[in-house]
């Protein structure tokens, strides 16, 4: 699963990567740990045709339902079923989105038993997209713009840190995955694994895991608790 990431850039820089029109009304800041039910930036099409930079809710609330309290478990869609899910389909068919990132974090289960989180970014500093797909909830005078992140089964060695991991879209994806599609299915395979390879798989601070904590020191390197763990994988 995808359950916290980061993302640090301005509107600005945002607006000018992803060639949109900014609409997030300056609420875009830099947040090291997002978590579930965050605001963050995403960007759609815009009635109008163009991308527009936005600000939504993480965890996606369907147009039909009674409440918004359920958000936090609906932050990802998994690639498999999202064409035929009841909660999802809907938006996968007309309101694919992309999600701003510049890393995301996942937790490995050590020998001693405790968990060490490790930091997953593209080596050259590049801004991931990760896929997802947007919806609104409430009524006019009360609108929640929210979305999920789909998850695809992780690649090389992705693996070794969690079975699932975002789906990630490289930027000649983008305007495919934001357009119409004739064949839907054709948008869901993951990227190759030359370009995977320019991930680099970072340990981080187990300070990642309190959602109080912010600030760029929650990337940074450190070196894990148990280097057993390290050493039996094959990501450094």
């Amino acid at each position: 699963m995808c359950g916290r990431y980061a993302t640090s850039r301005s509107a600005g820089d945002l607006s000018a990567l992803f060639e949109s029109y900014d609409e997030s009304g300056g609420t875009v800041g830099p947040d090291f740990n997002v978590a579930p039910t965050d605001p963050v930036p995403l960007v759609r099409l815009a009635p109008e045709g163009h991308r527009a930079l936005s600000v939504g809710r993480w965890g996606l609330v369907p147009h039909w339902s009674r409440s918004a309290t359920g958000a936090a478990r609906m932050i990802n869609a998994r690639a498999e079923t999202v064409a035929t899910s009841r909660a999802y389909a809907p938006s996968f068919a007309r309101r694919r989105c992309l999600v701003p990132a510049d890393g995301w974090y996942e937790w490995v289960r050590e020998p001693g038993g405790g968990r060490q989180p490790y930091y997953m970014t593209p080596r050259d500093g590049s801004v991931l997209a990760f896929a997802g797909i947007w919806s609104v909830w409430g009524s006019a005078d009360d609108e929640l713009l929210t979305f999920s992140v789909l998850t695809t089964a992780a690649v090389g060695e992705l693996a070794e840190v969690h079975d699932r991991m975002p789906l990630l879209l490289p930027p000649e994806r983008w305007a495919s995955w934001l357009g119409p599609a004739d064949e839907p299915a054709a948008l869901l395979v993951p990227p190759a694994p030359d370009w995977l390879a320019g991930l680099e798989i970072r340990p981080v601070s187990p300070a990642v895991g309190d959602v109080r904590n912010d600030g760029p020191g929650l990337t940074a390197r450190v070196v894990p608790s148990h280097r057993e763990a390290v050493s039996e994988m094959t990501l450094f």
